[in-house]
């Protein structure tokens, strides 16, 4: 199909979906039809899988600035702006022959879970006629769009969860890349230190081109990663078998069955592909979304203080301000909106003198403590921390875990929720937002015993959000394992053992000597990518660190107490007449550890 026939159906869909309230502006149709006709002429430009995006319709999150179209971020106080230049994310989809389809509803100012706070209306989300439930926040309004097929793929913010968790919502693939690689220059603050550039899209691919295109530095961004420090990021990875951490911590009481369901099928069809399934712990987790919940309303009370109607934003009409008020109260009062006050009057607290100690900087001390837990049980080095951690046998290459611990609920639900249950909607993507670490959330089926045999009937797919989490810089394996559990969870794995056409390893069938000696070498090449893969560690480490038998990589130069407790250990060993190696994995084993490969 030629890009002007997408672009009409994009156009139709749009007419048609209305009502779902996905978009507060919408581009000039006779401008983008004419776009899409000229990026036809361009050879294979039309193709869905070329990495180009010349010809295609990509919608934009309400707080990106663009030139054509207002940039309200969705506030009563923003209603009248027009921004006089382009956001970089924005001039580089143009410049690579995109086209802005619009721009998109959300959260006001991006503070919300489920995009009902926001001065056009909620979003709505719908598989069928007659429900309305909720698109996640608070970039709702650019998931629904590609939800609902009304642009080829959108871009979203994301602070703590803002394009993970709609992505999960409505079935979409969302990606929020490491922090600093995305430019944020032209993009209305949330919170700096956390606000990040996503994308979403129907399907993995679509998302790593548009990130392809995106992913360069911009000197206007301070925050924005330098040449010399991208060089550094990544590593090359042997995809085929995978080490994939199960985070123990997020499996709590509040995950929905259903969605635990859909985890352990995640899982599993992963193990079929080849990778190899490993539990880790990381004990900060639990204290990520109170941290969260301190810093970005900090940020976000002295970010929005600009917005008072003299320097930015629309002025209330009348006298505003009182011998007894500030010469704006009137502006401020009524351009925000209820869930951005409380977070602004939040904030403002949090940073008081009287609570700054107990609040902030704590939060600040645990921020730190869970970016910690992510680089002990990552195998690449984090290459913004000159400190090597402590490293283990247990080191994983990336995380999967659920996007969000229920699937979608209600507007009518959503309605009569209280704050403090809104908020623990971003209870999984906050520790990788405070981390600054690339997560990306996959739809994968339901198992067939939590699906509505009312959608079944109707041939409508249910899903649920499961994410990718990786070490800082790489992004590009996160993508790869994304497009690995997009393809082996929502269908039949052409590697599932379960198979009566295809053996374990996707060959023909075999001798059982064959096997055999298939299994042995399998087993030795992995022995020996795990040997180098470690001494890469020793090299990445700058020689602050040494392979100890039986523990794996280790600080070189050991504390007092870690050469005790070594200690301790090769004694209890030696009771028992074996070596500390095996005494090791004895104990593994016992804690349900065991660490031999995967039959």
């Amino acid at each position: 199909m030629s890009l002007l026939k997408h672009a009409k159906q994009y156009l139709s869909n749009q007419s048609t979906y209305s009502h779902l309230n996905a978009f507060v502006s919408l581009a000039d149709p006779a401008s983008i039809l004419s776009r899409a006709e000229a990026a036809d002429s361009i050879p294979d430009a039309h193709e869905t899988t070329s990495p180009g995006l010349a010809g295609k319709l990509i919608a934009i999150k309400d707080n990106i600035c663009t030139t054509e179209l207002p940039t309200t971020a969705s506030s009563a106080i923003l209603k009248n702006f027009t921004s006089p230049y382009d956001a970089t994310v924005v001039k580089q989809l143009r410049d690579a022959g995109a086209i802005v389809a619009g721009k998109t509803n959300m959260d006001e100012f991006g503070m919300g879970s489920h995009s009902t706070h926001s001065h056009f209306g909620p979003v709505k989300f719908a598989r069928h006629s007659g429900e309305q439930l909720s698109a996640g926040g608070s970039s709702g309004g650019s998931a629904v769009a590609v939800a609902s097929a009304q642009c080829w793929a959108a871009l979203g913010t994301d602070t703590g969860g803002s394009v993970r968790l709609p992505a999960a919502y409505t079935g979409v693939v969302g990606f929020k890349p490491s922090y600093g690689l995305l430019s944020r220059w032209g993009v209305i603050a949330y919170a700096n230190s956390l606000d990040t550039v996503g994308i979403l899209g129907r399907d993995v691919e679509s998302v790593e081109s548009v990130f392809n295109k995106l992913n360069s530095y911009d000197p206007q961004d301070p925050t924005s990663i330098p040449p010399s420090t991208r060089s550094r990021l990544g590593s090359d990875r042997n995809i085929m078998s995978l080490r994939i951490g199960i985070p123990l911590d997020y499996n709590m009481s509040t995950l929905q069955p259903a969605v635990r369901r859909a985890w352990i099928r995640s899982l599993k069809a992963l193990q079929d592909c080849g990778h190899t399934l490993h539990s880790v712990h990381l004990p900060a987790t639990q204290h990520a979304l109170s941290a969260y919940y301190v810093l970005a309303p900090a940020e976000a009370s002295s970010n929005l203080a600009k917005y008072d109607g003299v320097r930015y934003g629309t002025r209330a009409e009348g006298i505003d301000g009182t011998p007894d008020s500030v010469l704006f109260a009137k502006t401020r009062g009524q351009g925000f909106g209820p869930e951005v006050q409380r977070r602004i009057l939040h904030g403002a607290f949090t940073l008081s003198a009287q609570a700054m100690d107990n609040y902030f900087i704590q939060a600040q001390k645990v921020r730190r403590l869970v970016q910690r837990d992510f680089d002990s049980i990552f195998y690449t080095l984090n290459p913004l921390v000159k400190s090597a951690p402590v490293l283990h046998m247990d080191a994983v290459d990336v995380l999967v875990c659920p996007t969000t611990p229920t699937l979608p609920p209600t507007l009518s639900d959503v309605e009569n929720q209280d704050p403090l249950n809104a908020y623990m909607n971003d209870v999984f993507t906050v520790p990788a937002s405070l981390a600054g670490i690339p997560a990306i959330s996959v739809p994968v089926d339901l198992d067939p015993s939590d699906r509505n045999p009312e959608l079944v009937e109707k041939g409508i797919e249910e899903r649920a959000g499961m994410q990718v989490i990786g070490q800082y810089g790489d992004d590009a394996l996160v993508l790869d394992v994304a497009k690995n559990l997009f393809v082996a969870a929502t269908r039949p794995s052409p590697y599932s053992r379960t198979s009566p056409f295809i053996t374990a390893w996707g060959k023909n069938p075999s001798s059982p000597a064959d096997e055999v000696v298939e299994e042995a070498e399998r087993r030795e090449k992995l022995a020996r990518w795990e040997t180098e893969k470690l001494e890469s560690r020793k090299v990445q480490a700058g020689g602050k660190l040494k392979v100890v038998p039986g523990y794996g990589l280790l600080d070189k130069y050991p504390s007092a107490a870690v050469k005790k407790e070594r200690k301790r250990l090769g004694a209890k060993a030696k009771e028992l007449g074996i070596t500390l190696e095996e005494y090791r994995a004895k104990l593994a084993a016992e804690e349900g550890k065991d660490e031999k490969p995967e039959q």
